[in-house]
C-alpha cells in the first residue's frame, strides 16, 4: 500500500468516526398523538410545529421522531408509557391526562371559557402552572397547552340549539366522568366508547352522535356519517404536549431549556393556526352537506350544568377552580 492510499484510508476512518461522534451527538425524541397527520389536524399541527422549533434551536442536536395515527399506542397507554420513560412525548386529550391527574378535568367542565382568549388566559397563568406542578409529580412534564378548538355536538336527530334538544339523544362521550355528567345533566344518554370504535358506531346508528372539536370532524370524516353540525362551543379541547419526566430530565440542562423554548413557540403558532382554521372547517363542513347553526343562548346550557361544578370541586381542587373562574371573568 503506497503512503498516499495510506493517508487516504487514515483520513476516511476519521471521518468516519467523527460522523458517528456526530450521530451520536443526536438526542431522539419520539412524539406520538392517536389522530391523523393531516394539514388541518390540530395534532398533527402542533407535532410539526414543535419538531420544527426543536430541532432548529438544538442545531440540530434534537431529532424529534413524529408518529401519528396511534403508532405509539393509544392515548392512555402512551401516557402510562411516559410515566414508567418508556415513550418520550405525546400530544395527549386534556380528558385522558386526567385519569392519572383529576385537577387536569378542570379543562373539561363545561360551558366554563366563552372563547379562546379566556381558556388561553387561564392556561398560561396561575391556572395552568399549578396544573403542569401537580402533572410532575406524576412523572409526566407538561410543556404546551395546545388548542383542538372548542368541542361542537354532532348528530343524526336534530340540530342542538337549547338544552331541551339534547334530551334522548345517544351521543359517544370520551371516558370521563365530566363529559358522561355534561349530558346526562342535559338530559341525553352518554354512552363512553374507545374512539377506535366510534365512527362505526356512528355509521350503524349504535349512537346518535357525538362531541367533537371541528378539525377532527373532517380530518376522520365525520360528516360523511353525520347530518347536524351544532357549533355549542361547550368544552374548550386542551391538548397537551407532554413529556415523559425520566426522558426530559436525562437531557442535558442546555436541551431541556431548548425543548421548553421550542414547545412556547410551536404552542403559540398551533394555537393560531387552529383558531383560522375553525372558521374554515366550518364553512367546508357546510359545503359539503352538513346543517350548521350556532346557539343563541349558551346562558341557558352553563345554568344546566351548574351543579357540576360544585360536585367536582373536591376532586379538581377549590383552588384551581378559583383561578379558572377568575380567568374566565
Amino acid at each position: 500500500m503506497s503512503a498516499f492510499q495510506r493517508r487516504a484510508l487514515l483520513a476516511g476512518a476519521g471521518f468516519a468516526i467523527i460522523g458517528t461522534a456526530t450521530a451520536q451527538a443526536r438526542t431522539v425524541l419520539r412524539l406520538g398523538w392517536t389522530t391523523s397527520d393531516g394539514a388541518q389536524d390540530p395534532y398533527a399541527m402542533g407535532a410539526r410545529a414543535f419538531k420544527e422549533e426543536a430541532e432548529r434551536r438544538s442545531n440540530g442536536r434534537l431529532d424529534v421522531q413524529l408518529f401519528p395515527n396511534r403508532a405509539l399506542g393509544d392515548e392512555r397507554p402512551m401516557l402510562d408509557g411516559m410515566r414508567l420513560g418508556t415513550v418520550d412525548m405525546g400530544i395527549i386529550t386534556n380528558a385522558v391526562i386526567a385519569q392519572i391527574e383529576p385537577a387536569f378535568q378542570i379543562n373539561d367542565m363545561p360551558f366554563l371559557f366563552a372563547n379562546e382568549a379566556q381558556a388561553q388566559r387561564g392556561l398560561d397563568g396561575a391556572m395552568g402552572r399549578s396544573l403542569a406542578q401537580r402533572l410532575e409529580t406524576r412523572g409526566v412534564v407538561a410543556l404546551g397547552y395546545m388548542e383542538g378548538g372548542f368541542r361542537q355536538m354532532i348528530n343524526n336527530v336534530r340540530p342542538i340549539v337549547n338544552p331541551a334538544d339534547v334530551r334522548g339523544v345517544k351521543f359517544r362521550v370520551l371516558q370521563s366522568p365530566i363529559y358522561i355528567g355534561l349530558f346526562n345533566a342535559l338530559g341525553g344518554t352518554a354512552v363512553p366508547m374507545a374512539w377506535g370504535e366510534t365512527f362505526t358506531a356512528v355509521q350503524q346508528g349504535a349512537v346518535d352522535g357525538l362531541e367533537i372539536p371541528l378539525a377532527v370532524i373532517e380530518a376522520s370524516r365525520y360528516n360523511e356519517v353525520t347530518k347536524y353540525l351544532s357549533l355549542t362551543n361547550h368544552i374548550y379541547s386542551m391538548i397537551g404536549l407532554l413529556s415523559a419526566k425520566r426522558s426530559f430530565d436525562r437531557l442535558p440542562e442546555d436541551l431541556r431549556t431548548v425543548v421548553r423554548e421550542a414547545a412556547a413557540a410551536a404552542t403559540a403558532t398551533q394555537r393560531a393556526a387552529s383558531l383560522a382554521n375553525a372558521r374554515t372547517i366550518t364553512e367546508s363542513l357546510r359545503g359539503k352537506g352538513m346543517t350548521v347553526n350556532a346557539v343563541a343562548d349558551p346562558a341557558a346550557f352553563r345554568q344546566a350544568v351548574l351543579p357540576m361544578y360544585e360536585s367536582f370541586r373536591g376532586a379538581i381542587g377549590a383552588d384551581i377552580v378559583q383561578e379558572a373562574l377568575a380567568a374566565s371573568r
